[in-house]
């Protein structure tokens, strides 16, 4: 177990934050499953405290959990608290067996269309019970009461209760956007304690008959008991509550160290050990349940919201437990005060936010939207455990349609047969595959196209076959694509390596050629390269971005980042940040100079460019990126800027800052681990520093920067060594960008992708 260091400003500060987040969720969670006040407490104080101490995750925070709300509830009315209670227990041993068996990453393995899904079912069935609740009545047991009853009671509902839940919701939505300097100030407040907070007030002054929290005597407090029912009623109870769990505990923790990757290097925790997350998971819904809590899981919102806060490490986690337990003991009185209604609109809200357009977004990209919709339909119509079978069974049947679905055609143009298979290709495909190649002439030219990433021992047999067969009567055979470059383009044929994204690039010249129908003259070598390189790509990108480009082309550009690069063809923007389509808006110059507001020259298009991405598109981040080798701040270093009198002299004049920063000793440039190079490689870094400030006059951007909506960032990119390098926050030093190591479970580790800037 890694040891706990002792805890720190930043710990202490967000500990506070999430505690103020966690007492009225715990309350209205139990309020929303109809168990006993205190039982919300007692799982968050023991999900905050032994999740934090014994969990994988440094910044994940465990309380009670949101998703098996619904699972819970039904429990209750099944078996009665008590041994609901004891089911928890018996849940948290299985995961404790499960983490004892190094299956965390098993469950991962689950599609995630299926666990949005889920969560969206949740949510839903949360949402249209706690409406209810702020009716000021009981929620009913399955979904289809609850909306055959909402007219009657919102007909006959107390006007007080619903002012004070649409005053709940008013200030749950407002309270983020609170505007000017004592916004900010009041923004530091959580919005779900304020809205409870306000509601509290406004109830105790004008409508104190209106039902509020009702914490009993600790001395009545309800200890679990042993389950008693079908066995397997009561295992399939166990299993539900566990997986439910540890999938909304591990997809939790895994996007809160996405999270906190967006740090400085210092700051980014070590990442989580899963296996050990669900053993502490285990942990907390074990004792949790032997105190007479509610099961618990780690929770995306509370993680996130300790990110934010600045936490350091898992301290935060076990303090906001600790707060928890003295607020239980200590401020009762202060939390009989709550209205029921105001906590039934803070977890409606909570149910309303789990069903994510984002993730309805890229569900649908992806296109597993049937998955996601089967899931979230059988969860709230059925229960938690059937919807997430049914989802399984969807996700299913749209791989088997994929695996089977090809389409092939054949088509000639200009002498030359393409035969194109679109999508995998299996035996199923075999016979199809067949027919559409003995469509093709003998002695005849063919482009055989692949679209697809996978050809099983029948198909492959069968295509190689056909091609041995048609060269051997004097045909002519390429093919092309995914599943068929390897087995029909020897790697001697050309010169290009496997792993090169522009595979082609070069092999237009020499070595392996697309066949040029009959009469048709090749390309001459200078323009070979070009057609060769558009040839390529209609071919072999076109069919798989095609979809992807139409969507960008319906929606237009949202691109979050500005990059403002030197024009030199060796550095590829795209390369290097591992962007694709509609990711970067790219200005690329000479020099990568950014001319001050106002400056002297009769070159407006980098201010045009700027003011149309932050106020246009919005961006969120913008990059100056400098490179070693430049041509520009070589011609800086060997002739005055300015001397002829030729555009590319005018527009050397804003390099003139950079060349007297570096003079003057202003600034010295530095890289971490290795020192600076020649006088060319200082003036590329200390320019890179130079038209950071350049860009932060611009009045668009300084303003954005003021409010806190969008991030500059400096980097430098060595050609030579393929390494980039980011500009410190202290903006004193570039430091190298590593390749981040991610744990497989085994105790091996394995390279991510490449950092996207």
């Amino acid at each position: 177990m890694t040891p706990c260091t002792p805890p720190r400003a930043g710990d202490l500060a967000a500990s506070v934050t999430v505690f103020l987040i966690a007492v009225p969720m715990s309350l209205g969670l139990a309020v929303a499953i109809g168990a006993p006040l205190q039982a919300g407490l007692i799982a968050t104080a023991v999900g905050g405290i032994l999740g934090g101490l014994l969990g994988g995750s440094s910044l994940q925070v465990t309380g009670a959990s949101t998703g098996l709300t619904v699972v819970t509830a039904e429990l209750i009315q099944v078996y009665g608290w008590p041994a609901t209670c004891g089911i928890t227990v018996l849940a948290g041993l299985l995961q404790l067996a499960l983490g004892r068996l190094r299956v965390a990453r098993a469950v991962l393995a689950v599609s995630p269309a299926i666990v949005h899904g889920t969560l969206a079912g949740i949510g839903v069935t949360i949402a249209l019970g706690q409406l209810h609740v702020v009716f000021g009545s009981e929620p009913h047991s399955t979904v289809f009461g609850n909306l055959r009853a909402l007219p009657g009671e919102l007909a006959g509902a107390p006007p007080a209760a619903l002012a004070v839940g649409v005053l709940t919701v008013a200030v749950l939505i407002g309270w983020p956007r609170l505007p000017g300097r004592a916004g900010r100030l009041l923004r530091r407040l959580p919005a779900a304690l304020a809205s409870v907070a306000v509601a509290t007030l406004v109830t105790v002054a004008a409508a104190p008959e209106l039902e509020r929290v009702d914490l009993p005597s600790w001395r009545a407090h309800i200890l679990p008991e042993a389950p008693d029912g079908p066995l397997l009623g009561l295992l399939a109870a166990v299993v539900t509550v566990a997986l439910v769990g540890a999938l909304e505990s591990l997809l939790s923790a895994v996007a809160v160290d996405r999270l906190a990757r967006d740090r400085p290097a210092a700051a980014v925790p070590p990442q989580t050990d899963l296996d050990r997350e669900l053993r502490g998971q285990g942990a907390a819904n074990a004792v949790s349940g032997l105190l007479g809590g509610l099961p618990v899981s780690g929770g995306a919102m509370r993680g996130s919201a300790n990110v934010r806060a600045g936490a350091c490490g898992r301290w935060s986690t076990v303090l906001h437990g600790i707060w928890v337990l003295l607020a239980a003991g200590l401020l009762a009185s202060a939390l009989e005060q709550i209205p029921l209604a105001a906590l039934g609109a803070l977890v409606a809200m909570v149910g309303v936010q789990m069903v994510s357009y984002a993730h309805i977004r890229n569900v649908h990209r992806h296109r597993e939207f049937p998955v996601y919709a089967a899931t979230t339909t059988g969860v709230v119509l059925v229960g938690v455990l059937e919807g997430v079978l049914l989802g399984v069974a969807a996700a299913l049947a749209v791989s088997l349609h994929r695996l089977a679905r090809t389409r092939i055609s054949v088509a000639e143009s200009q002498g030359v047969h393409r035969v194109r298979a679109h999508g995998q290709l299996t035996f199923l495909a075999v016979p199809r595959l067949s027919r559409a190649l003995g469509q093709v002439p003998r002695g005849a030219t063919a482009l055989v196209e692949l679209d697809g990433s996978f050809m099983d021992h029948a198909a492959y047999e069968t295509l190689q076959h056909w091609r041995e067969t048609h060269v051997a009567r004097g045909g002519r055979v390429a093919v092309t694509g995914r599943a068929g470059q390897d087995i029909c383009e020897p790697s001697s044929g050309h010169g290009c390596r496997p792993w090169t994204p522009w595979r082609n690039h070069q092999c237009v010249q020499g070595g392996v050629r697309e066949p040029v129908p009959r009469g048709e003259r090749r390309p001459t070598a200078g323009s070979a390269q070009l057609t060769g390189g558009l040839r390529a790509f209609q071919r072999n990108t076109a069919p798989l971005v095609r979809e992807e480009l139409a969507r960008l082309a319906r929606e237009g550009q949202r691109p979050s980042q500005l990059f403002l690069a030197c024009a030199d063809s060796r550095l590829v923007t795209s390369m290097i940040t591992s962007s694709g389509p509609g990711d970067l808006f790219t200005v690329r110059n000479v020099g990568n100079f950014v001319p001050p507001p106002g400056a002297d020259s009769a070159d407006d298009s980098v201010a045009a460019a700027i003011e149309y991405a932050v106020e246009i598109l919005e961006v969120s981040s913008i990059t100056v990126c400098g490179h070693s080798g430049c041509g520009a701040m070589q011609a800086l270093l060997e002739s005055p800027p300015g001397a002829l009198g030729t555009p590319l002299g005018r527009w050397l004049r804003h390099g003139v800052p950079s060349l007297e920063r570096l003079h003057t000793g202003e600034q010295e440039p530095a890289i971490s681990g290795r020192p600076v190079g020649d006088s060319v490689e200082r003036l590329c870094i200390t320019n890179v520093i130079q038209q950071l400030e350049h860009l932060s006059a611009h009045p668009s951007v300084a303003r954005r920067v003021t409010e806190g909506t969008l991030t500059l960032h400096g980097m430098y990119f060595h050609v030579a060594e393929a390494q980039a390098y980011l500009l410190s926050n202290q903006g004193k030093s570039f430091a190298p960008v590593q390749p981040e190591v991610w744990s497989t479970g085994a105790g091996e580790s394995a390279e991510s992708p490449p950092l996207q800037v």
